[in-house]
């Protein structure tokens, strides 16, 4: 498989999961895997550089990628977007949230060939532009970290700000007819929905202790 060389995946770890009790929205497993470990399977296979945006690197111990706080924080997934890029060394980024079960290899590609001279790519979706599962370009982090500065800019009005390319709904579906890419597991509904299941039960026996 040949990666996108001047590209980093990040996978945006951030948020309290408050919907799901705190649980570690990443680590919900699909097939028996962690959702998080087949997206950083899958980001060793695209792209150059793999990151973690998350402000506990606990949980991302055993991983073998590097883990980055936020600089700004308090800011959400645009916060996110601020740290992802500050240690980007590539001149992209490609942004997932942790619980998106089934990012797939082909609309990943597709969306990196519609970059061409855009400051971003996003896909139309059912309430906007989807922030995660989209391309930055390293340039705009000027203006991502003024508006965080300024105040709590969405990743949908950075994009707005940036002149982001937005793929049209109707041409997206051609790609990812059931806009399974997009997909988040946000509430226990969810979890059953998507055919989720919880994380796995964290050994406490000799001494360990629970997250």
């Amino acid at each position: 498989m040949e990666r996108i060389p001047d590209c980093t995946g990040v996978l945006v770890a951030g948020g309290r999961a408050r919907r799901l009790g705190g649980m570690a929205k990443g680590q919900a497993r699909l097939e028996g895997v962690p959702i998080a470990t087949r997206t950083i399977e899958l980001f060793r296979l695209l792209f150059g550089e793999v990151r973690v945006v998350a402000n506990d690197p606990a949980p991302w111990s055993d991983s073998g990628v590097a883990v980055v706080p936020d600089a700004i924080p308090g800011k959400g997934a645009p916060g996110g977007l601020h740290a992802a890029l500050s240690c980007a060394t590539t001149g992209w980024i490609f942004t997932a949230a942790c619980d998106m079960p089934f990012l797939a290899e082909g609309p990943i590609r597709h969306l990196a060939s519609l970059r061409g001279d855009a400051p971003a790519v996003l896909v139309e979706g059912e309430r906007g532009p989807e922030g995660l599962h989209a391309f930055w370009s390293r340039g705009i982090l000027p203006t991502v970290e003024r508006m965080l500065r300024e105040g709590d800019p969405s990743l949908r009005a950075i994009a707005a700000a940036v002149g982001a390319r937005i793929v049209p709904a109707v041409e997206w579906r051609v790609v990812d007819p059931g806009g399974r890419s997009f997909e988040n597991a946000n509430t226990p509904e969810d979890l059953r929905r998507l055919g989720l299941e919880p994380p796995a039960p964290i050994n406490t026996s000799r001494g360990a202790t629970t997250r």
